[in-house]
């Protein structure tokens, strides 16, 4: 890419995108995503599919909480692989784009028996990713990598690729280029992703996240100007948007506990403080689809 400082315009939304602070942003939270969502060795950092109508109570000891989160992000997981087709056809080999402190890398190791290669900007998730995989006692089938994925170039390696809450960081014509090479002949590409339906909310969600999420149609055209085609589009967002109420209630039961202990833990209060006001507000915005949760599963069929 020819610059840092990136021009991004989904649904008329003009915005800077400066994705060198992708890095540095995810260095910052990899203590509170081990915190909040570990201790592993399978951590993950993405929503969680609930069952459909689902209201758990939430006036619950902290540990049921951060069990129901973890559960609820392994559901996620469980249902994509299960729905893309996976259990019928598991991948011998997976690129995962983006893919944090390795979480869904041992998932389709562990599950599958594929070889995966990890795809971070993070160089600090390197070893995390090694010392998980160890954990899990798949050392020998997770290769975690320190790359941009814009700048990645294998040449048909992969059986399938995933991108969990990651292609918002890209650019997405290149990110499709990149998995069409990447992928053997009939690879998918399967993607998590929020795609925006009401743009008034988009800067809210891109700089809190610094993310700069972009509408289903632009993938879709970034997809098939690859030579992909969309096989399956499933809407989750009902059933993810419980995921910010029962994660509201793990910041307050966390805000409690460092109360009683008189000291900051892993996260301080400013930072609970905001965290829990913004889950709000995404819960709010997630209930209303003004943001919405999809699975994409695409299939490679040929150039163009």
């Amino acid at each position: 890419m020819e610059s840092n400082l990136v021009k991004y315009t989904p649904a008329g939304h003009r915005s800077f995108f400066d994705e060198s602070q992708v890095p540095l942003y995810y260095s910052r939270k990899t203590a509170d995503i081990l915190h909040k969502y570990g201790p592993g060795p399978r951590v993950h950092f993405h929503v969680g599919l609930f069952d459909p109508g689902a209201t758990p109570d939430t006036t619950v000891p902290q540990p049921v909480l951060k069990g129901r989160i973890v559960e609820a992000q392994e559901a996620m997981l469980d249902h994509a692989a299960r729905t893309w087709g996976a259990h019928a056809r598991p991948p011998a080999s997976v690129l995962d784009i983006g893919c944090g402190v390795g979480g869904g890398s041992l998932y389709w190791a562990q599950e599958f028996g594929a070889r995966v290669t990890g795809i971070t900007v993070a160089a600090e998730h390197i070893p995390l990713i090694e010392e998980f995989a160890r954990q899990g006692g798949v050392a020998d089938r997770v290769t975690p990598l320190l790359a941009d994925v814009h700048d990645f170039v294998p040449r048909h390696t992969f059986d399938a690729a995933y991108a969990c809450e990651s292609s918002g960081y890209m650019d997405r014509e290149r990110l499709f280029q990149v998995v069409a090479g990447a992928l053997n002949p009939g690879g998918w590409f399967g993607i998590q992703e929020h795609f925006v339906r009401r743009p008034e909310w988009t800067e809210f969600i891109d700089d809190y996240y610094k993310t700069r999420l972009g509408t289903l149609t632009e993938y879709v055209t970034a997809a098939e100007a690859a030579g992909f085609a969309l096989e399956r589009c499933e809407d989750v967002t009902d059933r993810v948007t419980e995921f910010w109420v029962q994660s509201m209630a793990w910041n307050t039961a966390e805000l409690d506990r460092i109360d009683a202990a008189g000291r900051p833990g892993a996260w301080t209060r400013e930072r609970l403080l905001e965290s829990t006001v913004t889950h709000g507000k995404l819960f709010r915005i997630w209930r209303d689809h003004a943001m919405e949760t999809r699975l994409l599963l695409f299939r490679l069929t040929g150039g163009r």
